[in-house]
């Protein structure tokens, strides 16, 4: 039997034109960061991070106020077992970083910044980098990247009131269950003093992938030399708006400030994909090396004022895990930082010199 041959108007010669516009929605669709989002793109996250205060044009949308730092990290012997990334292979690596507070205003109080943010760029002799983005929390607040644009769209100030609406935030709550945890950690945990005794945790997941092929899913953290001390509750109250950026200067002309980097292991059933949800501190952890910080200084024309620590700019040996919120910070931190680049082209920029 012969195949009949489509006639002039058969609805087979728009296949082809229906898979060709498809695919362009599609692209579209993956460009705008609608993909898999169920609506909730990196504009609008962006958007909700500039309603939080007052516009601050040149500024990152998110961890405005920061310090940039620079020193070295150096691997332990066992790192190189556990993944051919070179930053675990050669004798040690440059290192320039961010410590940041939250929110979307660079001269903000120190005293308000219950949470605080270790960004790190480490780049290896082979033109290789790596962009860490880690914060004092242990978990993330929600599994979702929906759930975490809909607590920051609650957070926000009702027109009317001028403060937020607590029944908005009892909606998400009924929603994304996850986020009451995240909340109570943030009402009970004590406030590290300094920001060189505080340790930084990377919540997303990631694969480290050995000489052999093989796979290991981690979380790492970085966990300080210097002593934990709570901050005093009524000191706080009374310090300075830049009292962290002046202890840690003070700390630094005394000597280096030191980090050991901890990978944790997942193991079996362990949520690889869900940073909400924390692995119990009996899974296994190896030390893999050693951050050395020497130097600090101003953001305002610093070498860390300009640079996208996107989490997903990974060396070989390292890979990403399919973590929505992973993916979704990464589009936000793209989204903020072209918004940052048009402002300072078009000269809107308020660039003081106290950050």
């Amino acid at each position: 039997m012969t195949t009949p041959t489509p006639q002039r108007g058969s609805l087979v010669f728009l296949i082809p034109i229906v898979l060709i516009v498809s695919l362009l929605v599609l692209a579209f669709a993956w460009i705008g960061g609608w993909f898999g989002g169920k609506g909730v793109t990196p504009q609008a996250m962006a958007n909700t991070a500039e309603a939080s205060g007052s516009p601050q044009p040149g500024f990152r949308r998110a961890h405005s106020k920061g310090i940039c730092i620079v020193g070295t990290f150096e691997p332990t012997p066992a790192a190189a077992q556990l993944s051919t990334a070179r930053v675990f292979a050669q004798a040690s690596t440059p290192v320039l970083g961010r410590f940041s507070n939250p929110g979307n205003d660079p001269h903000a109080p120190d005293n308000k910044a219950a949470v605080r943010g270790m960004a790190l760029q480490l780049k290896t002799d082979d033109g290789q980098e790596w962009r860490v983005a880690m914060n004092s929390f242990p978990f993330f607040a929600s599994s979702t990247p929906e759930g975490f644009q809909a607590m920051n769209l609650a957070r926000l100030p009702d027109p009317a009131s001028g403060k937020p609406d607590p029944e908005k935030m009892k909606a998400v709550l009924a929603q994304h269950p996850e986020i009451a945890n995240f909340i109570a950690w943030s009402k009970s945990a004590p406030t590290p003093d300094s920001l060189a005794n505080t340790r930084f945790n990377g919540v997303n997941a990631f694969r480290l992938v050995d000489g052999q092929g093989r796979e290991r899913a981690v979380r790492w953290s970085m966990r300080p030399y210097t002593p934990f001390v709570a901050a005093d509750p009524e000191r706080l109250k009374n310090a300075g708006r830049d009292f962290l950026a002046e202890d840690l200067d003070r700390r630094l002309a005394e000597g280096p400030l030191k980090w050991d980097m901890v990978m944790q292991f997942a193991a079996p059933g362990d949520p690889i994909e869900d940073p909400s949800k924390p692995w119990p501190d009996t899974r296994p952890e190896t030390r893999v090396g050693t951050l050395t910080l020497m130097r600090a200084q101003a953001q305002a024309g610093g070498p860390c004022f300009d640079l996208n620590f996107d989490p997903l700019i990974l060396p070989k040996g390292i890979v990403a895990t399919d973590d929505p919120v992973l993916h979704a910070r990464s589009a936000v931190y793209s989204e903020s930082f072209n918004r940052r680049e048009r402002e300072i082209s078009r000269g809107q920029a308020r660039i003081g010199s106290a950050q």
